[in-house]
Formats: structure tokens, C-alpha cells, sequence
């Protein structure tokens, strides 16, 4: 088991640097972060810090640059579009994606409040509804941008 960050902008470790130990040793993941820290909520898009959010916590600081990434948040926005026709959110959205990954067995959502706790359950029912043609989608948004 590993617990590494996973998220539309956090893939090159899940994706590539453990990819040979998933046949090899079985390696399952229980990942952490599938919202990149509240950014694909779409909360930080007006490219400010909301108060009351995660990245305007005191010891959040260097959340900031990648909070409010304005090449990422556009993308935050194009997601708006697929996951509207999906009827969803685009943090559900986001959730739903991680969770699809065959190689991901818990998906960490860290909600912070019961509001947000139950949106993120909202998730559970997207993964189905991600076809590979909606896959394709969210990676012509978001795969140039991610690490």
C-alpha cells in the first residue's frame, strides 16, 4: 500500500513512477488530496482567498501560488461544462476521477465540514458515469497541466 497525492494536477507518481509495482507486488493506493487542496472546487477561481477556506488558514501559506494557478483554475472552469451534463459538481467530479483509477482503493477527501463531507459522497455515483469518451474530456482540460 501507498498513500501518495493524487489529483487532476498530481499524477506523474500514481501514473508513471508506480506503474511497473501494481502487476509486480499488487500495490494498491489510498490516496490523498483529490481535490488539490480545495482548487478543484472552483472556490478560488475569482483568484483570490475566500475566508473561511483552507488556503486562508495562517500555516496554509504556501498553498497560495498553486491555490491561485490561473492556467489551472481556467481549467477548474472547462470542467464546469463536462461536469454540469453529468450533473454534478466539479468537486464530485474531480473525487469520481481519482476514485475511477483501477489502481486507487481509498480516495483521502479530507473534508473539513459535514456540508462538504456529504457533497464528496455525491461522487460514489459519477464514477460510473465516466466513460472513456468523458475521460478523454477532462484530460484534454487537465492533463498538460499536471505533474
Amino acid at each position: 500500500m501507498e498513500q501518495p497525492q493524487y489529483h487532476l494536477f498530481h499524477r506523474q507518481r500514481v501514473e508513471q513512477e508506480y506503474a511497473r509495482l501494481y502487476d509486480e507486488i499488487g500495490l494498491g493506493l489510498t490516496t490523498w488530496s483529490p481535490l488539490a487542496s480545495g482548487l478543484l472546487t472552483g472556490k478560488y477561481r475569482g483568484g483570490t482567498i475566500p475566508e473561511g477556506s483552507r488556503g486562508a488558514l495562517k500555516n496554509m501559506d504556501f498553498l497560495h501560488t498553486t491555490l491561485l494557478d490561473a492556467a489551472k483554475n481556467d481549467a477548474v472552469a472547462k470542467l464546469e461544462p463536462i461536469a454540469q451534463e453529468l450533473g454534478v459538481s466539479v468537486a464530485q467530479l474531480a473525487i469520481a476521477w481519482v476514485a475511477k483509477n483501477p489502481r486507487v482503493s481509498t480516495v483521502i477527501t479530507g473534508a473539513s465540514k459535514l456540508s462538504q463531507l456529504q457533497s464528496n459522497l455525491g461522487a460514489l455515483p459519477v464514477i460510473d458515469k465516466l466513460t472513456p469518451e468523458v475521460l478523454a474530456r477532462i484530460d484534454a482540460v487537465t492533463a498538460s497541466l499536471a505533474q
